[in-house]
């Protein structure tokens, strides 16, 4: 052995030498680590055929790993880590030859391609990465920033720390509605550095919390690093579940667990939304903190007077506070007691599958004993309870199709249950609700008079739900009904409109809110999977960008409210009418519907056309366009390049290696905390894209395989990734702000300045692993 080592562990260093050497070389990361993949496999090929590199492998042939297997051991536990006095033997890395390995790796790699590139689920997940961030950078070059950034400033400047703050607040705005880590920590680098340093900000504050607050974006949906993690994090959680099972001798990873090996994009959103809102709120505190102990380095500025119509604390208090409260909460109150909900009436025409236990107990010795090691002798012996219990009812039976009295009965079974209110409507009540209430807390001194009557057709549009609305009444005849109070109601939320648009936290803070609700609320809610998301981001960052310009040249921007208008309405007529006009029977409501859907369709078509016309022609598109295409073609060519790479380490057994290595400590945390230990510290060097590319497909088996609940593994990864971010020396968003930075400031006020939030980061990793329910809490609130 060459140095006392053994060939794989040389095959790994070498490897990664060329990797390191290629990227510090300046030469396009995403090109290098192909490089680094072919350079790498011909200097191990070379080496081994030389005789240089041997491998001291486990003699299978000894008495001693005989009579290791006899007593019930199984060979994939059986490594060299941990039964290091067991016979070996010396072989070449490539038993069959190089060559037979390079024409492996050529085939294996076209077949990858076509799987995770080319095909298969994973490209349509993909694709939410470049529409994502054609949203952000469309936001980011309409100016959505500065604006946010000033009325912020107005908004927390005078509180202490007040500017540090606001930044936290735009970061996570931004990571938001962007997830473009580099532009945020830019764009809030150019547009606040400057002014917090007028304001006799201390430097190391203003630089640590422009810094920490841009990373906001590796976390808070939707997070591009997420997306890309959760592309692999399906594919290692359930191919590394169906092992585990396997090994423990059960048919399937859902016998064994007792729910699907399956962990989606959207679940992982809704579970880094608490961790990201928890981080934002430690930087903000650490902020808070820092000027009340250091009030001349951090003091209150007033920014300018807002053009608002000034209130008086209760007229806050009510309008702001109490009514919206009461809003929200009395319709969550009605909803408990059964008055609003659900007015469906779609009858399956099959019957429901009899119940089923917690557990499946049907299995064999061995599965039963790993069942009962996993989950317990309580939880086995409750699920044997329920399977007698269900055996002895008889209603483990078969779906069937429903005979017609059976689809009567059912019918009139909903009808009875459902709620005098439904809940789409109870939703638009609230909301146009809150737009009456918030006009009268921005303006009080205006009319009343238009709100009164607007809240006085919310009231009429309650009455007759109630009164003349069934759930067996139609949609168009809904409509008709509901058309005199809702005319009332739309002529109050007109001037409401018009008074909330004169207020400069809404009028900037509301259009970007609206977008990021509907891109996140559709994904966390189940609606909807992230890349019908991302393209909803994509073009209402487009009409927002273009609203904008338009705004700027002093030209109509009817056209961009039209156009919102009509997606709304084609919403709301594909919610409550059925348009499949195609099928027999279709009738005229159905017909009508449908021309009315598809009018406003190409209406809103025309308007994001428009849209990008009103881009284009400002200068705005194109180089958003060129942006977007080399971002994302860089990220799509690091995928190519790092299979590559991948399947180098997987030609000469080191991700084997490096595995068994894993699979040698016995404590599932020790494993996970030095994978964690090892992501930390590449993150000095290598960017996210490479880490997850390269890193992550060969310890994931590891930390996917164990007990360990796969969003939190994934999160816990994407933290620890924005935490090797900021580290110093190497910290990727410390370079960006330093590129940005006037030149009073110093690389040391940047490094001292970011230790803080590294140390916050910390903290709010170890919260992570001590309350993993920070985590996986808001997944298993949401609906299935």
């Amino acid at each position: 052995m060459l140095f006392g080592l053994d060939g794989v562990e040389l095959g790994l260093i070498i490897l990664f030498l060329c990797l390191f050497g290629g990227i510090l070389s300046g030469f396009p990361v995403a090109f290098a680590i192909g490089g680094a993949g072919i350079i790498s496999f011909g200097i191990i090929a070379g080496l081994d055929s030389a005789g240089v590199l041997i491998h001291q492998a486990i003699d299978t042939s000894s008495q001693a790993y005989t009579d290791l297997i006899g007593t019930g051991v199984k060979p994939d536990a059986i490594s060299t880590f941990r039964y290091p006095d067991l016979p070996r033997v010396a072989e070449s890395l490539f038993p069959g030859g190089w060559e037979l390995a390079l024409d492996r790796n050529v085939s294996f790699i076209v077949n990858r391609m076509n799987e995770r590139v080319f095909a298969g689920q994973s490209i349509e997940t993909l694709l939410a990465v470049l529409m994502f961030v054609l949203m952000g950078i469309t936001l980011e070059r309409s100016k959505i920033a500065n604006d946010l950034l000033t009325t912020m400033a107005r908004v927390f400047g005078p509180l202490p720390g007040g500017l540090a703050v606001s930044i936290v607040v735009v970061g996570a705005f931004l990571a938001a509605s962007t997830g473009i880590v580099g532009a945020t920590v830019v764009t809030m680098g150019l547009l606040a550095l400057p002014t917090m340093l007028r304001n006799n900000y201390s430097p190391e504050l203003a630089t640590g919390v422009i810094a920490a607050s841009g990373t906001l974006g590796q976390i808070i949906p939707p997070s591009i690093v997420i997306v890309l993690l959760g592309t692999l994090a399906g594919d290692l959680y359930s191919t590394a579940q169906e092992a585990r099972a396997s090994a423990a001798g059960c048919s399937d990873a859902l016998t064994y667990l007792g729910q699907p090996a399956v962990v989606s994009v959207g679940t992982l959103f809704q579970a880094a939304l608490l961790p990201g809102i928890l981080l934002a709120m430690l930087y903000a505190l650490y902020a808070f903190v820092y000027a009340l102990l250091n009030p001349s380095k951090a003091p209150a500025v007033a920014m300018g007077e807002a053009s608002n119509e000034p209130i008086t604390r209760n007229e806050a208090l009510g309008w702001f506070v109490a009514a919206p409260i009461a809003l929200i909460g009395g319709a969550i109150l009605l909803a408990n007691v059964g008055l609003i909900g659900s007015q469906n009436l779609t009858v399956s025409s099959y019957s429901n599958v009899g119940e089923a236990a917690s557990l499946r107990t049907n299995v064999g010795p061995e599965c039963k004993g790993a069942m009962i090691e996993l989950h317990g002798q309580k939880a086995w012996d409750t699920a044997v309870a329920e399977q007698a219990a269900i055996d002895a009812s008889g209603d483990d039976q078969e779906s069937h199709k429903l005979t017609d009295e059976e689809l009567v009965q059912a019918r009139s079974d909903m009808i009875a249950a459902a709620a005098p209110i439904g809940t789409g409507i109870s939703v638009l009540m609230v909301l146009l609700g809150l737009v009456l209430v918030l006009a009268r807390g921005i303006s009080p001194s205006s009319d009343p008079k238009p709100l009164i009557l607007g809240a006085v057709g919310l009231i009429l549009v309650a009455m007759v739900d109630v009164t003349l609305v069934a759930p067996t009444t139609s949609s168009g005849m809904t409509v008709l009904l509901m058309a005199l109070p809702f005319v009332l109601v739309l002529y109050g939320c007109k001037h409401g409109a018009a008074r909330l648009a004169k207020n400069d936290l809404i009028r900037v803070v509301f259009p970007p809110l609206v977008l990021i609700v509907a891109v996140l609320g559709s994904i966390l809610g189940g609606i909807t999977n992230p890349t019908p998301a991302a393209a909803l981001g994509a073009a209402g960052a487009i009409m927002l960008a273009a609203y904008r310009k338009q705004q700027e040249q002093g030209r109509s921007t009817h056209v961009i409210i039209w156009t919102t208008f009509a997606i709304i309405i084609c919403i709301l007529i594909g919610v409550n009418f059925d348009l499949r006009i195609s099928q027999e029977g279709a009738s005229l409501e159905s017909w009508i519907a449908f021309f009315g859907a598809y009018g406003a369709y190409l209406y809103a078509l025309f308007g994001l056309f428009y849209g990008c016309w009103v881009l284009y022609s400002g200068g705005v598109l194109s180089p958003v366009v060129r942006e977007t295409a080399k971002v994302s073609s860089m990220v799509f060519t690091i995928l190519i390049g790092s299979q590559l790479l991948n399947l180098v380490v997987i030609s000469f057994g080191g991700e084997h290696y490096i595995q068994q290595f894993l699979k040698s400590f016995d404590n599932e945390f020790t494993v996970f905390l030095i994978v964690m230990l090892v992501l930390f510290i590449l993150g000095f060097v290598l960017d996210f894209l490479e880490i997850i590319y390269i890193v992550i497909p060969i310890v994931g088996p590891v930390i996917y395989g164990g007990s360990f609940d796969p969003k939190w593994v994934t999160i816990m990864v994407a933290v620890n990734l924005q935490t090797s971010f900021l580290t110093p020396p190497f910290g990727f968003a410390l370079f960006y702000l330093r590129g940005v930075a006037p030149a009073e400031v110093t690389t040391g006020h940047i490094y001292r300045g970011i230790l803080p939030f590294v140390l916050i980061q910390v903290g709010g990793l170890a919260l992570l692993w001590f309350f993993p329910g920070i985590v996986t809490i808001i997944p298993d609130l949401m609906p299935k």
